[in-house]
């Protein structure tokens, strides 16, 4: 199954290792994929992690290593014009950085992981129902 990773759950996981993202991302079944500038957002709020990490800098760059190999980062220009426009009419009035994610969660057919509580009912209203839980 083909799951695209919402920022928020990157970021979950990190904080945390009791974090339920993390046993998911252990699991082989699902193929992870995200946009690339989620991987340049772990790095540009890396402080901001290792300050709220319930685990030490060590573990936290440990697990860091298995995300970044467990999910399969994504040039957003490979994203075909017309899913990157339907991505952003559904997005826009809910929040227009999250188009990338649905753009993608589009083109490759599927599921999107997101914790974003806004968006999940904000999409959900606008018929796109592909959440992953």
């Amino acid at each position: 199954m083909k799951v695209v990773v919402g920022a928020g759950v990157v970021f979950s996981s990190l904080l945390s290792e009791s974090a339920g993202q993390r046993k998911i991302l252990f699991n082989k079944e699902y193929k992870f994929y995200s946009p690339n500038f989620v991987f340049l957002e772990i790095f540009k709020h890396k402080e901001k992690i290792l300050k709220h990490t319930k685990t030490s800098e060590a573990e936290v760059y440990e697990y860091l290593i298995f995300v970044l190999q467990r999910i399969h980062f994504i040039n957003e220009e490979i994203i075909s014009v017309e899913n990157r426009r339907v991505a952003y009419e559904l997005c826009k009035d809910i929040d227009k950085n999250d188009t990338p994610f649905v753009a993608l969660a589009l083109e490759l057919g599927a599921w999107l992981w997101s914790s974003d509580k806004k968006l999940i009912k904000g999409l959900q209203k606008k018929g796109f129902d592909r959440f992953f839980k």
